[in-house]
Parts: structure tokens; sequence; C-alpha cells
């Protein structure tokens, strides 16, 4: 048996090759001093995606030698995972790519040179501001889902805890992005270094989200004199700070407890499932993911960057990365993953790669995607749209060897309708040669939704929603609709689909708030409504 450890990765590199484990080939203790005295690259949000990709990037980019300091990660959502996940090991990790014909590759990722949480009091706080203050860090990304950035409830107002929150100043700060720019401001004072802030999470124009976080919190605290105009100069200027536009993608599950099963049978310690609440999510001091990945960046760092183009990133032009982004997030991927995390658990699946065998959720997913999803996509040139949205369906959801779930998909599905189908809705709007009313499968999703808001699934069940910061808010809505009584249902879904702030439009100005309704009618007639729905409309 072998397990996650420094002295055991130094000294029994022969035993973990036995078992198929790849191993640093640097002095990973060497790079971690090297990263805390000069840090260059800083991470907000240390879950699954961080380290299933962006850790492994510069693990392998130590290794080709074009870097010699590795990523410090850091927590503002809770400390479970800094805590039980990354302290206990020194912040190693096991990447587990998880390949469609069974097999498993793994590789001990050592490239993670310190770890934070901001719940852990006064000493990460200012260990926060060392790193800031300090000009060798050349940027910071983000990997903390669309609720990471948002201070507004669905009427576009600052929430009261976070406007109490911006009005008591710079000093501990909670929420991540009046934290963000609490630091921004010490680097302000030390110096005015320059800086790159890089969201690579799963949404339109991420870096603009970003941006408009930061300066909500910032020009509030120069209202109040708490900063001063010379702050917001700072971050208005581009040779000083910027915020690009990224498109990330690959998909990476909550720890599989097959994974930890087989990395056991393997002679592998270090495989424990860890719920740090009942019921709540395991972490695990593995990560399993999908072999497929991609990122696109916008190539504007003002304090320079390490050549992470030769593991495989697409730096280019703003024009490019949207382009890139909209095919994958509106079009070839995100919505389709949103269209089976609804249906999904409706129809009581835990798994996507299970939909995927179900052939009126198959010819789903095609049909938004090939058909009412790829008129409005533009060939960004680096990656073809087709090639892409064909690896999706045919290798990529269907992988049984990729333990992901609808109900992991679904959490925080409010916080991206915007995104994942506004933006296609808007284009048969603005474009003369589409026609709005021509979609039926987009605005079925959307109707979908809505009745997955009932919290019965399609045996009329009470079935468990996932976590979504709007869901109180769109409930309030629907409690008086009665399942099994279409005619309930009244003008009660009306304050949801015109909510520009979760659709992007107001769905009845561009004639589908009323299509959205009938399906929704449709959909809750009794048990069995939304097969036999979805069965209807995937066949016409």
């Amino acid at each position: 048996m072998v397990k996650l450890g420094i002295e055991e990765l130094k000294t029994q590199k022969d035993k973990f090759a036995q078992i198929g484990i790849k191993t640093p080939e640097y002095d990973f203790e060497k790079v971690w001093e090297a990263t805390k005295k000069e840090p260059i690259w800083l991470h907000f949000g240390p879950g699954n995606l961080f380290r299933a990709f962006h850790s492994v990037l510069q693990q392998h980019l130590i290794e080709k030698k074009e870097t010699d300091k590795g990523v410090i990660v850091v927590s503002t959502f809770s400390d479970a995972l800094i805590e039980k996940v990354y302290h206990p090991y020194n912040n190693l990790s096991l990447d587990v790519v998880m390949k469609a014909d069974g097999s498993l590759d793994m590789e001990a990722v050592a490239s993670v040179a310190e770890s934070l949480s901001t719940y852990s009091g006064p000493e990460s706080w200012q260990r926060l501001k060392e790193i800031f203050k300090n000009p060798s860090l050349q940027f910071v990304t983000f990997s903390i889902t669309e609720k990471g950035y948002d201070l507004r409830d669905m009427n576009g107002e600052i929430r009261p805890a976070f406007k109490d929150e911006i009005q008591k100043g710079l000093e501990h700060p909670n929420h991540a992005m009046i934290l963000l720019t609490s630091l921004l401001f010490e680097r302000y004072q030390n110096g005015k270094a320059a800086l790159a802030l890089v969201s690579t999470d799963n949404f339109s124009h991420n870096g603009d989200k970003l941006k408009a976080a930061v300066f909500t919190v910032a020009n509030m605290w120069l209202e109040n004199g708490v900063v001063d105009q010379g702050f917001i100069d700072y971050l208005n200027d581009q040779t000083k700070i910027t915020f690009p536009w990224s498109m990330i993608d690959k998909i990476t599950p909550q720890s599989s407890p097959i994974v930890a099963e087989k990395l056991q049978a393997l002679g592998y310690e270090s495989a424990e499932l860890i719920r740090t609440r009942p019921n709540g999510p395991a972490i695990a001091p593995f990560v399993n993911t999908e072999e497929s990945q991609y990122l696109v960046i916008e190539d504007l760092f003002p304090n320079g960057r390490p050549p992470l183009e030769k593991v495989g990133v697409y730096f280019t032009e703003r024009e490019t990365v949207d382009k890139v982004e909209r095919m994958k997030v509106c079009t070839c991927l995100n919505p389709l993953h949103t269209a089976l995390a609804i249906f999904g658990c409706l129809l009581e699946y835990t798994s996507i790669a299970d939909e995927m065998k179900d052939e009126d959720l198959k010819t789903l997913v095609e049909k938004i995607g090939y058909d009412e999803g790829m008129k409005t996509v533009t060939n960004p040139g680096i990656i073809d749209p087709m090639q892409f949205i064909k690896e999706v369906i045919e290798v990529r959801f269907p992988n049984p060897n990729n333990p992901d779930t609808p109900q992991r998909i679904a959490t925080d599905t409010s916080q991206k309708l915007a995104i994942r189908f506004g933006e296609t809705i808007k284009s048969y709007v603005q474009r003369d040669e589409l026609h709005v009313k021509d979609l039926t499968l987009i605005p079925l999703t959307i109707a979908a939704w809505c009745r997955y808001l009932m919290g019965i699934n399609d045996a009329g069940k009470e079935m468990t929603i996932s976590p979504d910061p709007l869901l109180e808010e769109v409930q309030q809505y629907i409690k008086k609709i009665e399942f099994g009584n279409p005619d309930s249902v009244g003008d009660s879904l009306k304050p949801i689909l015109s909510n520009h702030k979760i659709f992007g439009v107001d769905l009845y100005e561009i004639g589908l708030g009323e299509k959205v309704e009938e399906f929704y009618k449709q959909l809750i007639k009794g048990p069995g409504a939304v097969r036999t729905t979805l069965h209807n409309q995937v066949n016409k």
C-alpha cells in the first residue's frame, strides 16, 4: 500500500509506478519555497476543477522547466476543503483521469505551494495582503461558480447583507468580490503593481462580470470615502489591471466512491471520501475527471505570465475567446448539460452517462445542439464547433466511467439560464433569418425547469432540489400551483418568465412566454406527464 505524502513521493516512486501513478519529476519542496517568496499565480476556488485542471497545467509547465513556481490557492466559501483535504496532505493531490474505456490515468500533483481559507482567522487575511502587495504576483484566477460574483438579488438590487458588508469597509470581508477589491486596494497602496484578474468560470464574458462586481464594491467605497479616486483610476487602467475573458471546459464530478474503490483495490491508501455535513457532497484527497479539456484566454497580462500555451492553453484576442465561449457555453455543451440535469432529476436519473442511453433525452440534446443552437454559432477558427459538439454528445456525456450526476449539474440553475439559453434566444430575436417562435426544445427545457422548482418528480413523488441562490425567491411564485391541475397555473409564472436577470430577456416581450406556459401546463398534468411531453416534442 502507498499513500499520499511528502516522504512517500520522494522515497517510494517505484511503488507508485507499480500501481500506475505518475509522480512529480521535480523538487516540489524547492518550488513551494520559491512560490511563497515570490508568488506569480494565486487562485480563488480550491474545488475539483482547480485540482484537475489549473494545478495540473502548472505541474506540467514546471516539469518542462518553463517555470519554477507553483500556485497558491484560496477558499472563500468555507474552510472544509482546505482543512480536510489540502492541509492533511501538504497540499498534494491525486488527479484521476477517467477514460471511456474504463482505464484510469493517475498523477500525483504537487504544484500547489500553499492553501489558505478566509475563514481561518487574521493570519490568512494578513498572508493574503502580503501576497497582493508583492509585485511578483502576475495574475489571479477564479473558479468560484456564477454565484461567487453575484452581489445582487433577482431584481438587480445589492443584497442587504452584502451592502452592509461593503459599508463596513476594507477589513475582514467575507464575500469573494468584496475581499478581492480590498486586496486590490492593498496592492494599489503598495506600489500600484500590474495584475491580470482572470475568471475561469463557465459563463459568457466572465471577465466583464468579474470587473462589474469589483467596480460595484470600489464605487460604493469611493462614495463612502473609504477609497480615493486614484484607486478607481488604477482599476480602469489596462496597463495596470485587466479582466481577460476566458472559456474553460473540463467536466469534474464530485469525488466518486467507484473511483475510491478502484484506487484502494490498486493498493492506494489515500482514497477516503470525506463528508463535512450529513448528506453533503463527498470530498477527497483525489479528484476524478474526464480526459477532454479546453482553456482559451484573452491574452491581456500586464505583469507577464508563464508560457501556459506550452501545456495546451490557447491565448488569443477577445473576439476569438467570445466565439469559442459562445460556441461552448451557449450551444455545444453547457445548455445540453443543463437540459440533461433538469429532465434527469425529474425522471429520477442519477447518472449523465445513463441519461444518454435514453433515446428521448439523447434526441433532446441533439436537437437543442445541432438544430436550435448551431444556427447561432460562429466558427472561432481554433476549435471546430461540429467536431466539438460531436465529441460532447458521442464521447464525453456517454462516458460510463465518468460518475457525473444531473443533481450536480442542476446546482445554481437560475444563474445559468441567461447564458445557456438566453443568448441563443436573443440571437433568434436579433437575426432576420431566424424566428424565435420556431424554437421548441429550448422553451420546453425552460418550462421543465419551472416544473422542477415544484420539487416533485415525474412519478409524483417529492424530490430534493439542488442548491440555488434564487430558489426561495422563485418558488414563492409557484407555491399556489397544484400538481395535476393545469388550470391552477394562472399568472403564477409571469414574474419568473419576464425576469431579465434569470433569462437575459423578458420571454413574453419576445413571444415565448406563452409557449413556455403551455409546455408547463402539459408537464404538470400528473404522474408521467414529463415523459409523455418530452417524448412527443422530441419526436415531432
